[in-house]
């Protein structure tokens, strides 16, 4: 394949990716199969990808903070959980296969469908964020660097359920704290994937101006059609990601 067709192919997985993966998560369940069609190595691929990762997150905080959402007091305080098992999953995953975490995954993102299926008779709580992390969410923090830095895939739907129900949060506010905390946690992941070789820059800065652009447009979207509107795409997002990793799809 030639380097136009292979740039406009991962642009555009770009995109679509960036969209996704604001509002929900799992856009890296499109952007890593590309990588790998396009001929990287599954460990070259999952580093390339956080390249991408990283800035589209850093787009996505800008366009909310444009949109008068950010609370940077409390997202750093989330955020710093998250480091020491960044960096220790992501050395983990240039050594180990994920056949069995995925699976688990998988058996997980089902049961965030069914509770959210369950009706909500009381309010969500507060619109924005409480500013005290509890021990529960504490460790669910430091659980979200460990996953995100060893494999990312579907990092964000376990960071949405984990500060939508243990801290109560509106998905307005979920959204705008996950790109935050991922884009905290994936700068020292990127290191050690730097480090051990495992990143193609090229692809990698390619992919991350598609994932940049859909995850601006995508934070516009999640403010101005509200809380809803996300969580019928959220769900849609977890189903089809559950088959993906279950096998089944």
């Amino acid at each position: 394949m030639d380097s136009l067709s292979s740039i406009l192919i991962l642009f555009f997985v770009g995109v679509a990716a960036g969209f996704i993966n604001v509002n929900a998560g799992g856009g890296s369940t499109l952007t890593l199969p590309t990588l790998i069609f396009l001929g990287l190595d599954a460990s070259i691929a999952n580093g390339t990808n956080r390249v991408a990762i990283f800035l589209q997150n850093g787009s996505a905080i800008y366009s909310f903070r444009r949109e008068n959402y950010s609370e940077f007091g409390l997202s750093l305080k989330m955020s710093l959980f998250t480091i020491p098992g960044a960096v220790l999953g992501a050395i983990i995953s240039t050594k180990l296969s994920n056949e069995t975490f995925e699976f688990i995954l998988g058996i997980v993102m089902i049961l965030i469908i069914l509770t959210m299926l369950i009706p909500n008779k009381k309010k969500n709580g507060y619109e924005k964020g409480n500013e005290k992390v509890d021990f529960k969410s504490a460790l669910a923090l430091i659980g979200i660097g460990l996953y995100g830095g060893f494999i990312q895939v579907g990092v964000g739907f376990i960071v949405m359920a984990s500060l939508k129900y243990l801290m109560k949060m509106n998905l307005i506010y979920v959204n705008m704290h996950k790109v935050f905390i991922i884009l905290f946690y994936t700068f020292p992941a990127i290191l050690i994937f730097l480090l051990t070789d495992n990143i193609n820059w090229y692809y990698g800065l390619t992919l991350a101006a598609g994932m940049a652009t859909g995850a601006w447009w995508a934070a516009k979207f999640a403010v101005k059609k509200g809380e809803k509107l996300i969580k019928i795409v959220l769900m849609v997002a977890v189903f089809i990601m559950s088959l993906k990793l279950l096998g089944l799809f």
